[in-house]
């Protein structure tokens, strides 16, 4: 199924928005956390979150979305369980 998405994700023209690119930064701040601290409190995820969404702006890829990261790109970071498929969705 990821392999299919990874094709998909390739080729398409559009581009991801704004909006779409912060949803992103947004999933991948959630999946961060998710994985660094399952059990956490409803503070901990919310700090946590924070942080990661402030290191990921930082990250080309993320900071470069709206002109590179096609919109199809983006459906597969959305469908993303872990960090390391939303990261093939984004290459």
């Amino acid at each position: 199924m990821l392999a299919a998405c990874v094709v998909a994700c390739k080729s398409s023209a559009a581009k991801a928005t704004p909006a779409q690119c912060e949803a992103i930064v947004d999933r991948y701040a959630e999946l961060v956390v998710k994985e660094a601290v399952p059990d956490a409190s409803a503070s901990t995820v919310a700090a946590e979150q924070e942080r990661a969404k402030s290191a990921a702006r930082g990250e080309d890829v993320f900071k470069n979305c709206a002109t590179e990261v096609a919109a199809a790109r983006y459906d597969c970071a959305m469908k993303a369980q872990t960090t390391d498929a939303l990261e093939k969705c984004l290459e």
